[in-house]
């Protein structure tokens, strides 16, 4: 049966998540955390029977590659025993493990896809700032290590654009605002092709956010066990945070009404069995703040998100920004925080207003600048933004045409990965 007749495999690897699913789909099949758990006694016994023989080295090898486990399984098997070691492949968006990364993916499509990848076409997603080199090892283990017979690799913020058009007309032109769990970036795109030199990152994201609420909680002397106190403002970032719109005027609500705003998370330790409660206050909507006042959280980095976004965009070509403030696209897990959307639009918005009125002044009135429309686009599937324009691209006829098959790489290698066609030949 031809490949091309069945559903496409999408898998969305982040750094604190990975998303994966077929092509048709709304939503993907799996959600799992980007993490794998190796068994250090293998790994051990291998290196101490090199003086022994050759057999009991491969055996223990052998055994090795074999125990392992993914996702939320490997975070359990890590507490509950000392003999696995937690590998994170990703960094800050970028492939750093990459036998650990073919172990994350043998198991993503053997264990929980339960597909034979010689008999589907493949597309994965890259960040935008990824070296060609990466894209090379990528299709290499693609194609040398599970035999697939088309593999597209694509950009994440030209698949978060695609899924986030509200009209039938797909409006390819936009600003892609992706703030994940390791990396927030800002990434114009004008017609479909990503405007590489205006890319903006910031070194603040999603699991920042959890370290501070971690912080807060700590500093205020809630009993939390030290090994759980991470994965508990995790869960307390992702149930009971939100975004205000006045930090003043919210501390003053909560001290009014602090009945109506604490609320209290329980959780059970893993290793005894005990149950725990702690009190979650100011965090609540300290956390988000991060991202708009940063410098609540580290002395390094002080500029707001507002800001950059309005900088990226002032960087882009003239005749392009009009339409990137008018499609700001909202992207990744740790813009799903109630009343982001709003508080990002009222910012940029001030940001831009008195530019325009600066402009004005300067003119002395004379001539009057045409309003600059601000809209953030905000939509239910952001949090699967990646994954869901992926999907809907490898659902299209000429998605098989764009793909990069097995004959390619068997006749040119892996350098056929190199070149991103939304870049225009950047590399």
């Amino acid at each position: 049966m031809d490949p091309s007749s069945r559903p496409t495999v999408v898998i969305d690897n982040g750094t604190g998540y990975s998303k994966m699913g077929f092509a048709g789909n709304v939503e993907p099949c799996f959600n799992q955390p980007t993490v794998v758990a190796l068994n250090d006694s293998y790994l051990n016994q291998s290196r101490a029977s090199t003086k022994l023989n050759m057999a009991a080295q491969y055996s223990a090898g052998v055994m090795a590659d074999l125990d392992f486990f993914i996702g939320d399984e490997a975070l359990l098997r890590s507490r509950a025993s000392n003999t696995y070691t937690l590998s994170y492949p990703i960094n800050h968006g970028q492939v750093e493990d990459w036998d650990a990364m073919e172990r994350y993916w043998q198991h993503c499509i053997f264990n929980y896809l339960r597909c034979d990848p010689e008999d589907h076409y493949f597309l994965l997603t890259e960040s935008p700032l990824t070296n060609p080199e990466n894209r090379e090892y990528m299709g290499e283990i693609m194609f040398e290590t599970f035999n697939i017979p088309g593999l597209y690799i694509a950009v994440n913020s030209v698949l978060a654009l695609a899924a986030g058009y509200t009209t039938s007309k797909c409006e390819m032109t936009g600003v892609v605002v992706d703030v994940g769990e390791g990396a927030t970036r800002v990434v114009p795109v004008a017609d479909g092709y990503v405007i590489g030199s205006c890319i903006k990152s910031i070194p603040i994201a999603g699991q920042d956010v959890t370290l501070f609420i971690q912080e807060l909680m700590r500093e205020r002397g809630e009993k939390m066990p030290p090994e759980d106190s991470f994965e508990a403002a995790r869960k307390v970032k992702e149930m009971y945070c939100y975004t205000c719109s006045d930090i003043v005027k919210e501390f003053n609500k909560h001290d009014k009404e602090p009945a109506k705003f604490i609320k209290q998370w329980r959780g059970i330790r893993l290793k005894t069995g005990a149950p725990y409660a702690c009190d979650i206050g100011y965090e609540r909507f300290l956390g988000p703040e991060v991202l708009f006042s940063p410098e609540i959280y580290t002395s390094d980095y002080i500029t707001p998100l507002p800001a950059l976004i309005d900088k990226c965009i002032q960087s882009a070509p003239i005749d392009t920004r009009r339409a990137l403030y008018k499609n700001i696209v909202l992207s990744g897990g740790s813009t799903m925080f109630k009343d982001f959307h709003r508080r990002l639009q009222r910012d940029l918005k001030k940001i831009v207003d008195a530019r325009v009125q600066a402009a004005t002044a300067h003119h002395g009135g004379d001539i009057k600048a045409k309003p600059v429309e601000v809209h953030v686009v905000s939509h239910p599937i952001q949090r699967f933004a990646v994954w869901f324009g992926g999907s809907v691209l490898a659902s299209t006829p000429e998605f098989f045409e764009a793909c990069h098959t097995k004959a390619e790489y068997e006749e040119h290698g892996a350098s056929i990965c190199r070149v991103n066609p939304v870049f225009k030949g950047m590399y």
